[in-house]
C-alpha cells in the first residue's frame, strides 16, 4: 500500500515540509529531519551536555546551578524567597527543590531560615560564599550560551529575538488546540 500525498504541501526555511495520509488515515511524516520537536531535543541534548562541562569545574549540577542563581538572584532583588517560590522561579518541582536546597545549605551556599509567619516554610538566603559561586559560574554559564547560540546569531537573528521566541513557547498556555 502506497501513501497519497495530500494537496497540502508547504514549504519553510527553504525546504519541502510535505504531509502525507496513509491508506488508514492516519498521519505519516517524512521523517524525524522535518520534526521541528525531533530538533529541540537534540539541541536541548547538546546545550544540557555544554553546560554541564561548564559547571563541573565549580562542583555544581545543572539544577544546582539553576536553584542557586535563581536565589542569588531574586535575594540581590530585595526578596528571600521561600522553596515554593524559589521552584516557581527556576520552573523545578518543589520536592525536587527541597533536596537540591538542602545539598546546596550542606555546601555551604544557602542558608534555611524559618519564616517568621510561616513556620512550617524555610527562607532562603544566599551566603557570601555562595554569591561568589553563582556570579562566577553565571558569567560562564553566559559565555557557554553565547557560543551555543551564535550560529543563530550570527545568521541574522539578536539574542532578544531568540530569547522572545524560546520565552513564548515556555509561556503559552499547555492544553488542547
Amino acid at each position: 500500500m502506497t501513501s497519497e500525498r495530500k494537496a497540502s504541501d508547504h514549504t519553510t526555511g527553504g525546504r519541502a515540509n510535505t504531509t502525507t495520509s496513509t491508506p488508514g488515515g492516519g498521519l505519516a511524516i517524512e521523517g524525524p529531519s522535518y520534526s521541528p520537536g525531533f530538533w529541540l531535543w537534540h539541541a536541548t541534548l547538546r546545550w544540557q551536555r555544554q553546560v554541564t562541562a561548564v559547571l563541573a569545574p565549580f562542583g555544581l549540577t545543572h539544577v544546582q546551578f539553576v536553584l542557586l542563581s535563581c536565589a542569588w538572584w531574586l535575594n540581590d532583588h530585595g526578596l528571600v524567597p521561600n522553596q515554593l517560590e524559589l521552584a516557581r522561579q527556576a520552573g523545578t518541582d518543589v520536592k525536587m527543590t527541597s533536596q537540591v536546597v538542602r545539598k546546596l545549605e550542606a555546601k555551604g551556599l544557602i542558608e534555611r531560615e524559618t519564616d517568621l509567619e510561616d513556620t512550617r516554610a524555610r527562607r532562603l538566603r544566599i551566603t557570601p560564599e555562595g554569591t561568589k559561586l553563582a556570579l562566577r559560574a553565571i558569567e560562564q554559564v553566559e559565555q557557554a550560551d553565547a557560543a551555543f547560540f551564535r550560529p543563530v546569531t550570527e545568521s541574522g537573528a539578536s539574542t532578544d529575538c531568540v530569547t522572545a521566541l524560546l520565552r513564548s513557547l515556555v509561556e503559552t498556555p499547555e492544553g488542547p488546540d
